[in-house]
């Protein structure tokens, strides 16, 4: 039976799974992490990326702070790693410290990368606007960091190799179940 809702539209998870990241960023001589399902692709050319963070994080404060950021995407197995950086404020504990997080130095902003990330980009701030309880951040994309054995030459993950944390809300995650993938070629498609 199909619902229809008028009155309570704050709920509004119906949108998922969506690819759980980790955003990591560096100001105040110290690291931090948090975790974003809110995050997508906004340009090809030039590369954008845009992560939608509460103003009420740590992270928002720092992000805005080092005017620049990274998006890490993690597999499944990093599930944990994902929910602690998330249930945690960096207001009270040093994530990297306290959940043995492994990181490397980015290639030209200051915030870590993940070492357990199949795929990472760093971003300069480009801007921030606000958006009801969240603030969308974009970023302009300088550097990509992947794990070459999880995608094609195309850039095209391969989830025979890596699954990626799919968040479903509350909490919940799942990923991929490689045996329904099914590559479709466009041009059959085309009017």
């Amino acid at each position: 039976m199909r619902i229809v809702e008028t009155e309570r539209l704050e709920k509004l998870y119906h949108y998922y799974p969506s690819v759980a990241s980790v955003i990591t960023c560096h100001a105040r001589g110290r690291a931090n992490a948090m975790a974003a399902a809110w995050n997508s692709p906004l340009s090809h050319s030039p590369p954008v990326y845009g992560v939608c963070i509460s103003t009420k994080r740590f992270s928002h404060e720092l992000i805005l702070e080092a005017a620049e950021f990274a998006v890490n995407f993690l597999p499944f197995s990093a599930i944990e790693l994902i929910e602690r950086v998330g249930a945690n404020s960096g207001r009270d504990v040093d994530k990297f410290a306290r959940f043995d997080v492994a990181a490397e130095k980015a290639a030209k902003i200051s915030a870590p990368i993940l070492r357990d990330a199949y795929a990472a980009y760093e971003c300069k701030l480009r801007e921030h606007r606000s958006y009801g309880d969240h603030e969308l951040v974009v970023g302009d994309v300088v550097a990509i960091h992947y794990d070459s054995r999880a995608f094609t030459a195309d850039g095209i993950l391969i989830p025979e190799r890596v699954l990626p944390a799919l968040y479903v809300g509350a909490d919940g995650y799942v990923t991929l179940a490689v045996e329904s993938l099914k590559w479709l070629e466009r041009e059959k498609y085309k009017a």
